[in-house]
């Protein structure tokens, strides 16, 4: 009840606002912004379900924070705090006030604005936070620093219904991740929303990126082009800080069994890279709409990891910190959200993937799990996407819960 009033004490954004903040004119809106609350009953309850968590030794997990619909995260560059998308109506700011490791507020962000699917959160180098949702990028000044108030300055990088044709606007698949590479454009995944796309749809989609990975200025949306396609529905991308390169998750079709076709993680060397959807998935030819009865297309680029079938790979991030082991470092952590689409649950993990010397993936483990019980195959939590903090721990969000936890190891 005291998160459903901290959302209504603000009255509802108005489509006109982004206007107004784009000129920097206050909205009007209430500049008191109740935050959700951190204790209690659901805290105690959460920091149960977290003592079933399994982590290799020396590894300890603790809840960093209660955020409702917990879904992608951006840790800030130069403060104690970072933002949170969700696959609703908000952005959430959440804040370690007093840097003892644990968030002491969590509030809406820009709550004069009125957000559709805000999923994806990301930083530019300077200091930018890019909000990437169902059909628009929005574009948000020092953010860290000026999040206090309702109304902040705003960039519109895409416009309202300009990221894909409005028509081809979907509840499903419609969350968006977004990086800034290291050539300083903005890359956003759009997931296609079918469970495999019908054929009078491929030309369109290719066209927009659609089933991939587009790239763009990340100020203005100009230089807009394709860079990856043949990929069903990311939800999960990161930049090897080594190499450049582009790694991304990929969930796969529906309805083909239990066993397959295989999650996959893959990774991108250059641009206009072709990664076989809807012709491929992993090693399974795909059924649907006949694409199995076809040749398969030429340069397919082949995944770097085959993770278990219907797990929903999601959110990754590459392990740039100093507090964990040396075996860590260099390789990505990835969530897993776990199955609905089998007979027996699985995912609801944590994976490591380490690298080889020439930069390709070379063993996959499970670092995390236990928010699966496997007696009853009940989720007792589901996790979205992983960060790494700038102490090394690491972050793993969790929409089911509604929380964030922090990964932390003491040799």
């Amino acid at each position: 009840m005291l998160l459903a009033g901290a959302v209504q004490a603000q009255p509802a954004a108005g489509p006109g606002n982004i206007e107004k903040l784009k000129q920097f004119k206050v909205s009007g809106t209430d500049l008191n912004i109740p935050p959700v609350p951190q204790e209690g009953r659901n805290a105690n309850a959460i920091r149960d379900n977290l003592k079933r968590v399994k982590l290799p030794p020396g590894f300890k997990i603790d809840l960093f924070a209660i955020v409702p619909d917990a879904r992608h995260m951006a840790v800030a560059p130069s403060t104690n705090m970072l933002f949170v998308g969700t696959r609703k109506t908000m952005v959430w700011a959440v804040t370690d006030r007093n840097s003892d490791g644990v968030a002491d507020e969590v509030k809406p962000f820009a709550p004069s604005l009125k957000f559709q699917n805000p999923n994806g959160v990301c930083w530019t180098k300077d200091g930018f936070l890019i909000v990437a949702e169902h059909n628009r990028v929005l574009n948000f000044p020092a953010a860290e620093f000026f999040y206090e108030s309702p109304d902040v300055a705003v960039i519109e990088v895409v416009p309202q219904g300009g990221l894909i044709p409005v028509e081809e606007e979907s509840f499903n698949h419609g969350a968006r991740t977004c990086r800034v590479g290291p050539d300083g454009m903005l890359y956003v995944t759009l997931g296609q929303p079918f469970n495999v796309p019908p054929r009078e749809k491929l030309d369109l989609y290719k066209k927009w990126g659609i089933g991939g990975i587009v790239r763009m200025n990340a100020f203005d949306g100009s230089k807009r082009e394709v860079y990856a396609t043949g990929i069903r529905n990311s939800v999960g991308q990161d930049f090897n800080p080594k190499d450049g390169t582009l790694w991304f998750t990929d969930n796969q079709t529906d309805g083909m069994g239990d066993d397959i076709p295989a999650g996959t993680i893959s990774r991108i060397t250059k641009a206009g890279q072709f990664f076989g959807y809807p012709w491929i998935k992993g090693k399974t030819r795909v059924t649907e709409n006949g694409y199995d009865k076809d040749p398969l297309p030429k340069d397919i680029v082949a995944p770097q990891v085959l993770t278990e079938a219907h797990a929903a790979d999601l959110g990754m991030a590459f392990y740039a910190g100093k507090q964990f082991p040396a075996k860590y470092q260099g390789g990505f952590f990835s969530a897993q959200h776990g199955s609905w689409n089998r007979t027996k649950p699985n995912g609801a993990q944590v994976l490591f993937t380490s690298l080889k010397p020439d930069g390709t993936a070379d063993k996959t483990e499970v670092f995390a799990s236990g928010w699966l019980d496997g007696d009853t195959g009940t989720f007792r939590g589901r996790p979205v996407d992983v960060a790494v903090m700038k102490d090394g721990s690491l972050l793993v969000s969790d929409d089911y819960a509604g929380a964030l936890y922090r990964i932390t190891y003491q040799p």
